[in-house]
């Protein structure tokens, strides 16, 4: 392996002030922002030569890896079908293909294919390709979709005859992909993009047989923490316009079959107040964390009257029961909860609540989830199982006789055996005393002597709870001895809404500190040790990967870092970027002197140090509206001329991808090859 850093491109210094609260910052790399600037696609196309160059003896493993993940999966893979409205709808991939078949049969699954979307032919010449938002007619006539060739989050809205196979010579650009059709089968409301920070800020409506100019502005949100979104509810008899913050919500409602009527405030937005609203029968539903239910309850009103003064009570605030979601059928409620950071689902009869009884889950640790469930009046619930070791399953569950029919089992091609697999859950004490869970997977027969090489995954943001989820691609890893574990840090949901209060703004290091946490317990518990620890983090938890190789980088021998958040003063100061408003109820707002400062401690490119750090495999998409390519290639810039070590550094830049790398089915894995080889090579395995 050669190490010669004198080989690795360095980045010209150009030094630019920022300052702020009368404290000025030079950043040396600024000039990096500009992706038209030919200087600067030289100097990411330098650094992926680096790469390739300084990586060029896993090639071959990086192919065999590939390949290997690869032939665990079903390549002619079908999803099961669900019954909507008539017609049984269906993806599927083909053999051989990249992307997804959509597909429908009219009443019964023995009828003819419908084939909606081919989405291998309609990627074709396309780098990159994402369908998304197929949204049919109550008529079943027409489709809206959308699509994104870019990998920007900015998607073109088409609509499709379904009758004919025609599609309109209509393209809407810069929409977030989401469209709702009224009852009236030729009303299209969508939500828009602003051009500048992509914040989705209109709704708009579209009549079939009229130019996208003729479209009507239906709302503006004036709001820039603010984004906006519509949809149909389940029941059909409402359209929803939805306002969101990080902390705030809001509704507007009107009925579906009066499209040309006018929208009504559901209840005026306050002040961290969240709401959402179902429709039931004479009645709404809402989910809400009015007065302080940290952990939310359940609400109803009568659909007259919706505002605060009318909401009654359905299901109390419980201080150890997180409620994360309800699904409405006509005859039962199904609550989805989370306690001691494990879901658990409730079956409700609407006449007789009493009744209520949970769904049994017997894993020490596990996923269980609500499923596409849009048939209003079914009794059969949709939903999924998985665990670290056991495939995914979607299972229908009869409500009424509590019968369950397993429709599918994830198929793992090759000789996997579950029971080959041990997994379990341990706790950490975090710095200020809190326990913090970790869900671990390994082989049978582990010695705990410290020799083990160790992968520990962790995001921590958002309140975005990080299941314990089974991979075919994480075998390859398990298989050569590694152990891999979720740390379910502060900043996630995983133990409830004071989980997340507590790892967010003026708490976020208590994140940074629960991952160190976690990574000193396994190596005190002899899982692994320094040599062989691993950590693993992308966007928001690319952060974290940038703030624990700044405070602790001797616990780590390797670090990957996807798409990471690294540049949060720079970014959080320019409302211009891309969703930075919108960000301040998640991490300050810097131009408030105490959040400035509280940032400014843990911001990764801020407090790079000359020190020694961890091997480094950080990798971004030039064309990411999330995380701009910027921040990850400025940090990496800095990181080559202070830290003291040689250590690999490698920036690996998707020049035709965004945030969630590349499109096709199996192109990712090439993606996952990398780090797995990445990690491997480290530990002098390589086959």
């Amino acid at each position: 392996m050669n190490k010669d850093i004198r080989k690795a491109p360095l980045a010209a210094i150009k030094p630019h002030e920022i300052t702020a609260h009368n404290h000025t910052r030079i950043d040396n790399y600024f000039w990096l922002n500009d992706r038209e600037d030919q200087e600067v696609i030289d100097y990411l196309n330098a650094e992926n030569a680096y790469y390739e160059a300084e990586t060029a003896h896993t090639k071959a493993f990086q192919k065999d890896l590939f390949e290997e993940m690869k032939s665990r999966i079903k390549e002619d893979d079908s999803s099961v079908p669900y019954f909507y409205n008539g017609y049984y709808y269906i993806t599927r991939f083909e053999k051989g293909k990249d992307y997804p078949i959509y597909s429908r049969k009219l009443g019964s699954l023995e009828a003819d294919e419908e084939i909606m979307f081919d989405c291998n032919e309609m990627a074709e010449g396309h780098s990159y390709f994402h369908l998304r938002g197929i949204n049919v007619t109550e008529d079943n006539q027409w489709a809206a979709f959308a699509v994104d060739t870019v990998s920007r989050r900015e998607y073109v809205l088409h609509i499709k005859n379904l009758t004919t196979g025609e599609i309109l010579p209509l393209s809407i650009e810069k929409t977030t992909g989401s469209s709702t059709w009224a009852s009236d089968n030729k009303t299209l409301f969508y939500s828009r993009k602003d051009e500048v920070t992509l914040r989705a800020d209109k709704i708009f409506k579209h009549k079939l047989g009229t130019a996208a100019t003729e479209d009507v502005l239906v709302y503006y949100e004036e709001d820039e923490t603010f984004d906006t979104h519509i949809y149909k509810e389940k029941s059909r008899k409402y359209l929803v316009i939805g306002n969101d913050s990080t902390l705030t919500s809001e509704c507007r409602i009107l009925e579906a079959d009066n499209p040309d009527g006018e929208f009504r405030i559901f209840q005026t937005r306050e002040r961290e107040v969240e709401y959402t609203i179902s429709h039931y029968g004479e009645y709404f539903y809402i989910m809400t964390n009015l007065d302080d239910a940290d952990n939310f309850k359940l609400m109803k009103c009568p659909t007259d009257k919706t505002t605060f003064e009318h909401w009654e009570e359905v299901i109390a605030h419980r201080e150890d029961v997180l409620l994360e979601g309800v699904d409405i059928f006509r005859d039962y409620l199904v609550i989805s909860e989370r306690s001691n950071g494990l879901p658990h689902l409730c079956i409700m009869p609407w006449n007789a609540p009493e009744n209520a009884y949970y769904l049994p889950f017997e894993s020490e640790t596990y996923n269980a989830y609500t499923g596409i469930n849009v048939d209003f009046d079914t009794e059969i619930l949709r939903y999924g199982y998985q665990s670290l070791k056991t495939p995914s399953s979607i299972v229908d569950f009869n409500m009424r006789t509590q019968e369950k029919t397993v429709r599918k089992e994830q198929e793992v091609i090759g000789d996997f055996d579950k029971e080959n697999y041990i997994e379990e859950r341990i706790w950490a004490t975090a710095k200020d005393g809190v326990q913090v869970p970790m869900s671990l997977i390994y082989k049978k027969d582990l010695q705990k002597d410290g020799n083990n090489p160790f992968l520990l995954y962790a995001y921590g943001s958002y309140g975005y709870s990080m299941e314990p989820y089974f991979s075919t691609t994480r075998l390859s890893l398990l298989d050569r001895g590694f152990v891999y574990a979720i740390a379910h840090v502060r900043g996630g949901e995983d133990m409830g809404r004071q989980w997340y209060e507590d790892g967010k703004l003026l708490t976020k290091w208590n994140t940074f500190d629960d991952f160190i946490a976690c990574s000193e317990h396994v190596i005190a518990q002899g899982y692994t040790s320094p040599k062989h620890l691993y950590a693993e983090g992308g966007s928001a938890g690319g952060m974290l990967m940038g703030v624990i190789v700044n405070k602790r980088p001797d616990l780590y021998n390797g670090v990957i870092a996807q798409v990471p958040f690294v540049d949060v003063m720079t970014t959080m100061l320019d409302d211009t970027i891309p969703l930075t408003t919108g960000e301040y109820d998640e991490w300050g707002n810097p131009n408030e002197k105490e959040y400035y400062d509280y940032m400014l401690s843990y911001s990764p490119i801020d407090n790079v140090v000359a020190q020694q750090y961890p091997n480094m495999y950080i990798s971004t998409g030039l064309h990411d509206s999330q995380v701009q390519y910027w921040e990850p290639a400025k940090w990496v810039a800095k990181l080559r001329v202070t830290k003291t070590d040689h250590n690999q550094l490698y920036l690996d830049t998707n020049m035709d991808a965004g945030h969630g790398g590349a499109s096709g089915r199996f192109e990712s894995l090439k993606e996952v090859a990398k780090e797995f080889a990445f990690m491997l090579d480290l530990e002098g395995i390589n086959a």
